[in-house]
């Protein structure tokens, strides 16, 4: 048996995995926010914590036999956090996440100190990334910054809380800027940038490894044996697509979570800064992987049944399984900034084309096509660098919906599958790394493809329409910006 844990950012899930690959069990804990000042974004680190153990605890006691076999664990967490630890291994500050926008300043500033910046790390210095917050920290709270004798991400500080090791992979490492990606190696360069060196960074390992044991009073808690291997693990999105059996270069695969992220596999260090594109490591040597991200996919959605105090479901009920024309209303989805393809921390969301006849459905259906409209933009910057994608699996809460599942199809143009187990595919690829580290199996032999549940094909009339809309939508940005 494996256990899977991904730390994100509005919950912790907790999955069991059985030697052939089924899910035996679930459980989650939630996690809340704190936006202490505009555009900060930020958690207790402890809070991650208590909710892993709380949720292992809730499979102890609903699954004990299942959850006494486990052998390997596996995490998955947010990527960026940076979560700072004095000299007794203790939280400085509430973590600064990855949805952060206080360090745009820093980041111009950054890429002056390196202008190697590009080359080494395979990204733009973006508000979002760790090494950032860090040049914030040491100009905005200097005694703070005195004290930092480490620096770890989410789930690397929850790994050290189960093992006491402190311990990053390659996948998650690759997205705090301080990684040379192509190398796979902590940059002393980019370190120094920050004022930061070699001793202030965990030790590195590849997502199968063993990079860990789970502490002994934790195995006795739960009942698990002595020797519970944790695998190095992987940033979210590089979980996700060891779920999705994503692991042969040209696999993709679209991401609805809190934030939306079109990820593609390749088989070399492939930059493409110039459009907001980011390059990382993927959770197994010798790959790597493009990423476009926006900042607020599902988010969106919760944020208007947040406003009008209706349910999500509620809300999507009325539209039923597809529409058959562009809302008259236009959504974009820049509620806290956006990466690719601006790299603008200070965009801002709006609703435009309002009317008196407007109603609710318009404005949900809006807010569905601005997430489409914004993934369409993530297409076209991956596609200046690569080979345009043809199919793509969907993931992540947002998957939930077959109505969202054909708008996307419909404004991308290519088939999208909905997939057994989208939902927690993060956990699952956990899970699976957790069993590679423990048994030593071959990736391709554990990390299979999911069942596909539901095809939904790009319909040509609706395409029509659907590409006159994203057009009038590529206006607002500029527009609003100006």
């Amino acid at each position: 048996m494996f256990l899977g844990l991904d730390v994100g950012t509005s919950g912790v899930k907790a999955v069991l995995e059985d030697e052939t690959g089924a899910l035996i069990a679930n459980a989650s804990r939630p996690l809340s926010l704190s936006h202490p000042q505009p555009l900060w974004s930020e958690q207790n680190p402890d809070h991650w914590v208590e909710a892993v153990i709380g949720a292992v605890d809730d499979l102890a006691r609903e699954r004990p036999r299942e959850t006494s076999a486990v052998r390997g664990i596996g995490l998955s967490g947010q990527m960026h956090g940076a979560t700072l630890l004095g000299r007794d291994g203790r939280p400085l500050r509430p973590a600064i996440l990855w949805n952060d926008g206080r360090s745009q300043a820093e980041c111009a500033e950054l890429e002056r100190r390196c202008p190697e910046l590009h080359t080494i790390a395979g990204n733009l210095a973006m508000p979002g990334f760790t090494a950032p917050k860090l040049v914030w920290v040491a100009k905005h709270e200097s005694k703070i910054f005195a004290e930092v004798a480490t620096v770890l991400l989410p789930k690397a500080y929850v790994r050290y809380r189960l093992s006491g090791e402190m311990v990053e992979d390659m996948s998650d490492a690759a997205g705090t800027l301080w990684l040379d990606v192509g190398a796979r190696r902590w940059s002393e360069k980019l370190l120094a940038a920050t004022g930061l060196g070699l001793d202030h960074m965990p030790r590195l390992v590849e997502g199968n490894e063993r990079s860990a044991v789970l502490s002994p009073e934790l195995a006795r808690r739960w009942g698990m044996g002595a020797d519970v291997v944790i695998a190095g693990g992987a940033g979210d999105n590089a979980a996700s697509a060891i779920g999705l059996g994503a692991i042969r270069p040209g696999d993709a695969f679209l991401s609805l979570g809190t934030s939306g992220v079109l990820f593609r596999v390749t088989d070399r260090f492939a930059p493409a800064p110039e459009a907001a594109v980011h390059a990382f490591c993927h959770a197994l040597g010798g790959l790597w992987h493009q990423m476009g991200v926006m900042l607020s996919a599902a988010a969106s959605l919760a944020w208007l049944a947040r406003i009008l105090e209706t349910p999500e479901a509620a809300l999507l009920a009325p539209l039923g399984t597809r529409v058959e024309r562009p809302s008259p209303v236009q959504f974009l989805p820049y509620l806290d900034g956006e990466r690719t393809p601006h790299n603008d921390a200070h965009a801002a969301g709006a609703f435009v084309g309002l009317r008196s006849a407007a109603g609710r459905g318009d404005l949900v259906q809006a807010v569905l096509e601005g997430v489409a409209f914004a993934s369409r933009d993530m297409f076209a910057a991956l596609a200046r660098s690569a080979q345009p994608i043809k199919e793509l699996d969907l993931v992540g809460g947002g998957s939930r919906s077959l109505l969202w599942a054909q708008i996307m199809a419909d404004v991308l143009g290519v088939t999208v599958h909905r997939v057994e187990e989208g939902e927690v595919g993060a956990a699952i690829g956990a899970a699976r790394l957790g069993r590679l580290a423990a048994t030593g199996a071959a990736p391709a032999d554990v990390c299979r493809k999911p069942q596909r549940l539901q095809s939904f094909e790009p319909r040509a009339t609706q395409r029509a329409a659907y590409d006159a809309a994203y057009a009038q939508w590529r206006k607002l940005y500029p527009a609003l910006k100006e």
